[in-house]
């Protein structure tokens, strides 16, 4: 991209981008999709020719097919994704049995999808940059990031295109989705702190291997008397391909694919020669950090370059979603719909306490000392801590539904709920009780009655555009400060308007 293409996207010398995001992996494309289709103009740069082509965040988790869903995403990546396989150990070539991963989980109402979904990375990048596009949106390929001053209007930002020299791109605000080496982090001097998980580094690639069927897992354990590390082969759905993971000896400056096809060999009862292609691979020690914080002034920091996961449990791609998914809406509350500018710490507030818990998680599950249970699907993952949680209601049962909780799915009266809060509105939902006459003037709020439903017990809740509830109360009665709490998440402008008929 030259410097004319930069300005012929922002607008011409002197103007600017909304949000400058810098990275295109799913981090980046899923917070653009977010902005894209609230009316935000992101302006996306990728280092990188094109989008990344390997297999590596495979297991997507049942809220990030939730967040897909309201994205537009879901019909697309149930076509070309799979349930995980049940996996099979090995011993000497001898299958040993089954041996179930995950713990099972069954569709419900309240919850309808399980996990995890099995999509390489590749195609999840492909799929939501087909969205972006749908939205008006783009990335910038081959564009490198390289600077970056601040003040209290704005970002400015140094951009290179193909080693050609740089141009500088206004932006209200900056985020680093660029990965666990984040530029963006080094130059807003922000630290990681963490812990080496496992001395032992790990080899991923995706391979096309002869003479083995897809219908399991492939495991493989370590030796016994330590001369061999552990592998796994997971064939991808609608691929010819398996993604493979190995202990590797050493971190290589290169990796060849005779190297691959011998540690293979050497890890499995698959003979080299067998692996007929290797069509991507990379190999990386262990580690797990968190960043000391996410935003510095304009400049926000956005999955791996906010935090660092083993990949044990699939946790890292979907916590990285997360992050875009909270971010999205804040921003555009705030560039669009007049919201206060204090909205945007609570991504911090939000997301950083969920990322060290998550990590924490993926640290144990590395280590044996945890399942891939109900945690890892991230269905359980809630806010009532956050400063944007508001619960009026006293004496709740253990179990019940309460502000900062994820909203459930369900039919009631012909509605399915998620259908009624997909978008970038927020929603309040009377449950077995009346709408208040007053509602407060949030932007595109939707409002719908159901009758009783045991998901959510009776009351009046309203939901954020991420589909978390911010505010309840038991009935109308209780929503004299509704209107007054919407100030916090929309801003001065909310007032109360009469009630649809």
């Amino acid at each position: 991209m030259s410097a004319v293409d930069v300005d012929a996207y922002v607008g011409g010398p002197g103007s600017g981008a909304d949000v400058l995001v810098v990275g295109a992996g799913p981090t980046g494309l899923a917070l653009a999709c977010c902005l894209a289709r609230r009316g935000v103009r992101p302006l996306v740069v990728e280092r990188a020719a094109g989008l990344f082509p390997g297999s590596r965040g495979k297991g997507l988790q049942p809220r990030t097919l939730e967040v897909f869903d309201d994205l537009g995403v879901l019909d697309e990546v149930l076509r070309w994704g799979g349930p995980a396989p049940v996996g099979m150990a090995w011993k000497d070539g001898v299958r040993l049995g089954e041996h179930r991963m995950f713990d099972d989980a069954e569709a419900t109402e309240q919850e309808p999808y399980t996990g995890p979904w099995i999509l390489p990375q590749w195609r999840t990048q492909e799929i939501l940059l087909a969205r972006l596009r749908e939205l008006g949106g783009d990335v910038r390929f081959g564009v490198e990031f390289t600077a970056l001053t601040q003040d209290a209007d704005g970002v400015e930002a140094l951009i290179a295109s193909d080693g050609g020299p740089a141009v500088a791109v206004r932006a209200r605000y900056l985020v680093g989705a660029d990965g666990g080496r984040s530029t963006v982090r080094r130059l807003t001097g922000i630290k990681m702190s963490g812990e080496r998980v496992d001395p032992t580094p790990l080899v991923v690639a995706d391979v096309v291997v002869d003479h083995l069927d897809r219908d399991n897992w492939h495991l493989f354990p370590p030796a016994e008397d330590g001369s061999r590390g552990f592998a796994a082969l997971c064939p991808l759905p609608h691929t010819q391909e398996f993604q493979f993971v190995g202990q590797y000896p050493e971190i290589r400056a290169e990796l060849s694919a005779d190297d691959v096809r011998t540690l293979v060999a050497e890890l499995t009862h698959v003979r080299a020669e067998d692996v007929r292609e290797v069509r991507w691979a990379s190999d990386f020690t262990v580690n797990a950090a968190l960043a000391d914080r996410f935003r510095e002034g304009r400049v926000f920091l956005a999955g791996d370059a906010a935090h660092i996961h083993s990949p044990a449990g699939g946790q890292g791609l979907n916590t990285s979603v997360q992050d875009a998914y909270n971010l999205g809406w804040k921003l555009a509350a705030v560039l669009c719909d007049g919201a206060p500018e204090a909205l945007l710490d609570t991504y911090e507030e939000e997301r950083l306490p969920q990322a060290a818990a998550v990590l924490g998680l993926s640290t144990r599950i590395h280590r044996g000392e945890a399942r891939r249970g109900a945690a890892t699907r991230q269905l359980g993952i809630h806010l009532r801590d956050s400063s944007l949680s508001r619960e009026t209601r006293s004496g709740l049962p253990d179990g019940a539904l309460a502000a900062g909780d994820r909203a459930p799915d369900g039919r009631r009266d012909g509605l399915r709920l998620f259908d009624l809060f997909r978008g970038p509105h927020f929603t309040l939902l009377a449950v077995d009780t009346d709408l208040p006459e007053q509602l407060p003037q949030l932007p595109q709020l939707r409002t719908a009655r159901i009758g009783a439903y045991e998901g959510y017990g009776r009351g009046l809740f309203l939901i954020r555009p991420d589909g978390y509830t911010t505010w309840a109360a038991s009935s109308a009665a209780g929503a004299a400060d509704l209107a007054d709490w919407a100030v916090r998440v929309a801003g001065p402008s909310v007032s109360a308007v009469p009630a649809a008929g």
